[in-house]
């Protein structure tokens, strides 16, 4: 007998509490990080240096008894570095396939805004199907497997935006920020104190491995039922964003989707079997936003695509049907 959604949940709350040891930080993004891999969902961090993003990335890898590899993108950085490439061996008269660092269970795209578009690109294949092509050989990558990206913002120089195809295929976007209060920020002093070394996530033990981590994901995606009025619900929000008048382009249907799966990830988060309302609002904005574009008149006003989104679920009407049987 599999496990119930109350046992996950105390099970994922152990998974942040160990991770927020070594990330002082908001419990919050620690969790929605959690609810993006629980659907193999790729997440971007986009803000200032030195916050903790790759700390974060590398702890969620052992906290999850995942493999984990990190990618430092530059400007020189090839396809090839990262999906890896065939090379010809002389003592045995063929060419041999070198496998990149993209074959791993969680991939940390470091400064993902500091290699070329055609680097960047070299991704989207691996983030949206779990494959890649090498040389016309097509390679499946083994689950899980999600991109825990970091970007700096593109004001900074020596960067290149992401293009929105490779926006689209992020399941969340979203900002670490400062510390809140002055009490965290000694907190992070003295956590270094105590660590007495720059990188604690060596001395942390897995909570879980691979099987129980595969048995969470099919959990979400089998057993976690979300209501018709639910999926009504989800893309009402979608559809009147890409309606108002400041917007360009709108949410893509992969937007719906994500914010589908993304719900019931959090429907077992918080120990239910089922969706309501509220899981669907607290990730609208990291799920939508950056998957939208406004127009240029509107692009210099105090006006956000997170905004945006913000005032299309005061607009549309909340579901009140969600339970099974409803």
């Amino acid at each position: 007998m599999s496990p119930s959604a109350e046992e996950y949940s105390k099970l994922s709350e152990t998974i942040v509490k160990e991770i927020s040891k070594v990330y002082i930080g908001n419990e919050e993004v620690v969790k929605k990080t959690l609810a993006a891999a629980l659907v193999n969902g790729n997440v971007l961090f986009e803000d200032h240096p030195g916050l903790g993003k790759t700390l974060l990335a590398k702890a969620f890898g052992r906290a999850l008894g995942l493999e984990y590899k990190r990618v430092q993108f530059t400007p020189d950085l090839l396809p090839s570095d990262i999906i890896g490439t065939k090379v010809w061996r002389q003592n045995v008269g063929r060419f041999e396939l070198v496998k990149g660092p993209i074959f791993t269970h969680v991939l940390l795209a470091d400064e993902i805004n500091r290699a070329p578009p055609k680097t960047q690109s070299a991704l989207l294949e691996a983030m949206e199907e779990r494959q890649v092509t090498i040389e016309g050989e097509t390679l499946h990558l083994e689950s899980p497997f999600f991109v825990i990206a970091t970007q700096n913002p593109i004001e900074y120089e020596g960067t290149y935006p992401l293009p929105e195809a490779q926006l689209d295929r992020f399941a969340l976007r979203m900002s670490v920020g400062y510390p809140k209060t002055l009490d965290d920020e000694i907190a992070i002093l003295e956590a270094r104190l105590r660590w007495a070394k720059d990188d604690p996530t060596v001395d942390m033990e897995p909570v879980i491995n691979r099987d129980i981590f595969l048995s969470m994901q099919r959990y979400v995606e089998n057993e976690v039922f979300i209501h018709r009025e639910i999926l009504r619900y989800i893309a009402e929000i979608v559809r009147t964003a890409r309606a108002d008048e400041r917007v360009e382009a709108g949410p893509s249907p992969r937007g719906a989707l994500t914010l589908l799966k993304i719900s019931k990830a959090n429907a077992m988060l918080e120990g239910r079997d089922f969706v309501v309302p509220d899981d669907v609002k607290e990730y609208a904005v990291e799920a939508l936003a950056h998957r939208m574009v406004l127009k240029p008149e509107y692009s210099f006003e105090d006006v956000t695509t997170e905004t945006i989104v913000r005032e299309v679920l005061e607009k549309v009407e909340v579901p009140k049907k969600y339970r099974p049987g409803e």
